[in-house]
């Protein structure tokens, strides 16, 4: 794939907090999804950035799935870490958890999502990203999870396109 040496998992992970406040709400009275999806893909692109060891990209969001609601004074801890890497590509996965700010409660898991994220030059075209190289059997789990949504993930696109292309040949 690349001449670029490996980087461990543990290289590049990082979480991120926040408090929700009244202008995090939805009409519902809890945080707004957008919200949650926004520190996601901030946490998601700062592993990325580290990890290719420059500007990386959003280019998917595979996956977003929220599993509870999020309210006002929650402590909403995002953690992130590269989960596969292509030549120029990296699945980014992402757990998100949150607490009452004010109670010592453990956390509850509210939402995970699978992002892909494309290094890119300075001239904003892809460049090589260093092999992640899993380190515990976790990691490893989690390398072979990505391995099979990145073949979904093209097999959708393929089956698509395909779709397209004969929609446009009769007309």
């Amino acid at each position: 794939m690349t001449d670029l040496p490996g980087k461990p998992t543990e290289a590049s992970r990082t979480a991120l907090s926040h408090i929700m406040s009244p202008n995090d709400v939805n009409l519902l009275g809890t945080v707004h999804g957008g919200v949650i999806m926004k520190l996601v893909d901030d946490a998601a692109g700062a592993v990325a950035g580290r990890h290719s060891g420059g500007p990386a990209v959003t280019a998917s969001m595979d996956e977003m799935v929220f599993l509870e609601p999020v309210r006002v004074g929650d402590l909403v801890q995002v953690h992130a870490q590269v989960n596969w890497t292509g030549r120029t590509s990296m699945e980014i996965g992402v757990r998100v958890m949150a607490e009452r700010w004010n109670e010592s409660r453990p956390a509850t898991r509210v939402a995970t999502a699978y992002l892909v994220f494309t290094a890119v030059d300075e001239n904003g075209k892809p460049r090589p990203v260093p092999p992640v190289v899993p380190e515990t059997d976790r990691d490893r789990g989690r390398y072979q999870e990505a391995q099979i949504r990145r073949t979904h993930r093209l097999a959708r696109r393929r089956e698509i396109q395909e779709l397209r292309a004969g929609h446009e040949r009769s007309g």
